[in-house]
């Protein structure tokens, strides 16, 4: 009201102009036209009369309005706010559906004023407009569920996977052993199984399998995650860090899970978890029906009306796990997985690659270019090379060769250099032993080359010629005790002694 008096006080007193009273008070030209308007139509005067305070003054200012005895339709305000949810569908098109069935109705401005009163009835995560088929909030449970072993009575913590879809909270739930990325993955197919189709985007909680990298603007997401997303045609738009309300969807979804299922869980005892998601199963179909207290129907029905018919479809190929690493490519022209090596075009040695790796396959990508594939081998130690990404004549490979590292173990010994000969006839493909040499010619920078050399030869009397036996005698100082000849033991004929003759393969079946 102190603006009402200064409006007055400007206008009678100093006879200023609306547009100076406006710029003085920071009202627009409007709003002071406004307050000398309904001042004249009171009948006030300035200065005002001593008896007039500001209640009295709003009062005669403000007068209430008469209420009107037009008894008017209410619209289905629940029906409105499910429509809107709809992409297109806007207040003014509801108003005008309504007045062509309720003619003496609201008009526009009271349809969307009674609307707005009704909808702060709600609760917040309720009253947030979600489009059906649009998003789909993901988490865990901060709640676990514990699985016995039978064998050992051991208590292992199942974690609970949650997915609600934004627009009918129709909810998924599962239990799996971690929150890793293979059970990740994992909930995530299993869940658009579920719901029989996909949504357009994903809005994930920062958990390390989901995103690598937490960021307001641009969030690094996991390179399997992404894969999955790829495959699935969705967009991932991973909730800000400590901003609840990005998914309070999903936020609320857990807080009813925890209450309506895991609660009832509390005297339960489960030995595999797959005993736990049978259970998990019935109690999330009783909750999916469940019906809503402020909103007509259930989270299956809303489903069934809004999100489901709003799905895209699913892939008609299934998804198949793949995790990505990031390599370099050695000088060999070999990348490892897994203890394994695999070939690529030797022209790519050093160059650092993508490495895309499923249970059949290992696929390597440069610039998200494809350069190699190969079958998985489990095999350690081995190497999988394709004859046509080796050089011609197993020439010079990023400066490296066989000679060149035959020469290098000659400078160090005698028995270096025949340690690295033997390394390199022991591959089919010398090139697949370059890792090997490189390892053992490095040692001689790190023990000395003296050691090195008696290391060679120790490793070369008990036959272990590989990388690792050389490292070892260095790490435990094998090679400082000096090569004696190995001891035989004098044994008295006996009947029972069978010799080595009796292992000829005459004697084997």
């Amino acid at each position: 009201m102190r603006k009402i008096h200064e409006v007055l006080r400007l206008h009678f007193e100093h006879g200023r102009s609306k547009r100076e009273i406006a710029r003085i008070i920071k009202v627009s030209p409007t709003t002071v036209s406004d307050y000398l308007a309904r001042a004249k139509l009171a009948g006030l005067t300035y200065p005002l009369p001593g008896a007039l305070d500001d209640t009295a003054l709003e009062r005669a200012l403000f007068p209430p309005s008469e209420p009107s005895s037009v008894q008017r339709a209410e619209p289905d305000w629940p029906k409105v706010h499910r429509e809107l949810r709809r992409k297109g569908v806007t207040l003014e098109l509801l108003w005008q559906e309504y007045k062509a069935e309720q003619t003496e109705g609201f008009q526009y401005s009271a349809f969307c004023d009674h609307y707005r009163r009704w909808r702060q009835r709600l609760t917040l995560s309720m009253r947030q407009t979600h489009t059906p088929g649009e998003r789909l909030f993901i988490d865990y449970a901060g709640q676990t569920v514990g699985v016995i072993d039978g064998s050992t009575g051991e208590i292992r913590e199942a974690q609970i996977f949650v997915a609600v879809l934004g627009a009918s909270n129709y909810t998924f739930l599962e239990a799996t052993w971690s929150q890793q990325l293979p059970d990740w993955i994992g909930s995530h197919v299993r869940a658009l199984d579920f719901y029989g189709g996909c949504s357009e985007l994903w809005v994930p909680d920062n958990l390390r399998s989901g995103v690598s990298k937490a960021s307001r603007y641009e969030p690094d997401i996991n390179p399997t995650y992404h894969d999955l997303a790829d495959h699935y045609g969705v967009a991932v738009l991973p909730a800000r860090a400590r901003k609840p309300k990005d998914k309070s969807k999903v936020e609320n979804g857990v807080l009813v899970v925890t209450r309506w299922v895991l609660a009832r869980l509390r005297h339960q005892r489960f030995f595999s978890l797959n005993e736990l998601n049978r259970e998990l199963k019935v109690l999330l179909t009783d909750l999916n029906q469940r019906p809503f207290k402020k909103l007509p129907g259930c989270r299956a029905s809303a489903f069934a009306e809004m999100d489901q018919p709003a799905l895209r479809p699913l892939p008609q190929q299934g998804y198949e796990y793949a995790e990505w690493k990031v390599a370099r490519v050695g000088v060999d022209y070999h990348v490892e997985l897994d203890g394994h090596y695999y070939s690529v075009p030797c022209q790519h040695a050093r160059v650092q690659v993508d490495v895309r790796a499923t249970t059949n396959t290992v696929e390597v990508f440069l610039r998200g270019l494809r350069i190699a594939s190969h079958a998985y081998c489990a095999f350690k130690g081995r190497h999988t090379t394709i004859d046509a990404h080796m050089p011609a004549a197993h020439r010079e490979v990023a400066g490296w060769n066989a000679e060149t590292l035959t020469s290098r173990a000659a400078a160090i010994g005698p028995r270096c250099s025949v340690l690295v000969e033997r390394l390199l006839h022991q591959r089919r493909h010398p090139q697949q032993a370059f890792r090997s040499c490189l390892g053992v010619l490095s040692l001689g920078q790190k023990y000395g080359i003296a050691r090195l050399e008696a290391a060679c030869a120790r490793a070369l009397k008990h036959n272990a010629v590989s990388w690792s036996s050389v490292q070892s005698i260095l790490k435990n100082g094998l090679d400082l005790e000096p090569l004696t000849a190995q001891r035989t033991l004098d044994l008295p004929e006996h009947e029972n002694l069978r010799g080595a003759a009796y292992y000829q393969s005459n004697h084997l079946h």
